[in-house]
């Protein structure tokens, strides 16, 4: 990741913008790349991890469940804003634009089921990115995706809840 947030008043900074609306959005910059790549000097290495499949247990986890946002305010963060930021709301819908970012009745249905309580531990070796940098194997979360629906299709389902290892996220 670039920068890395490596001081502890950077981390504290960004909670404190997601719960006070200095931020707008979570995106993952998901950056799957080879072994080989990453498997150099650190100031060589590309940036980057993958992301997608934890993106949604890290915010529960981390942002939810400590009270720093509500449960309001991640959808906000990971639909709502980035849909109206780049102009995929309603707003564009007399430039062509597509009604996405909502659950409004003739919206384009891209929607992530979740279950905020769904106990999981994150594991590389059954992700179905093509790369295996990821920090968070075998880390737990408390809340998790079930599926994933693109243009109303659905495009992931989770299996069985996967057990929880005894490292934390």
């Amino acid at each position: 990741m670039k920068p890395p947030l490596r001081s502890r008043e950077d981390r504290e900074a960004l909670l404190k913008g997601f719960a006070d609306g200095t931020v707008d959005a979570i995106a993952t910059d998901h950056a799957p790349h080879a072994g080989s790549d990453k498997m150099q000097e650190f100031d060589l290495a590309p940036f980057g991890i993958i992301g997608l499949e934890t993106a949604v247990g890290l915010a529960l986890d981390r942002l939810v469940h400590t009270g720093v946002i509500s449960l309001t305010r991640m959808v906000e963060l990971f639909s709502t804003n980035p849909a109206r930021i780049v102009g995929l709301d309603r707003r564009g819908l007399d430039q062509g634009g597509l009604d996405r970012g909502t659950l409004r009745i003739g919206a384009v249905a891209d929607v992530t089921i979740f279950d905020p309580e769904r106990r999981w531990a994150y594991d590389v070796d059954q992700s179905a990115s093509r790369s295996r940098n990821c920090p968070y194997h075998g880390m737990s979360f408390r809340g998790g995706p079930l599926a994933t629906i693109v243009s109303g299709k659905i495009v992931c389902k989770m299996a069985a809840p996967l057990p929880a290892h005894s490292k934390q996220a």
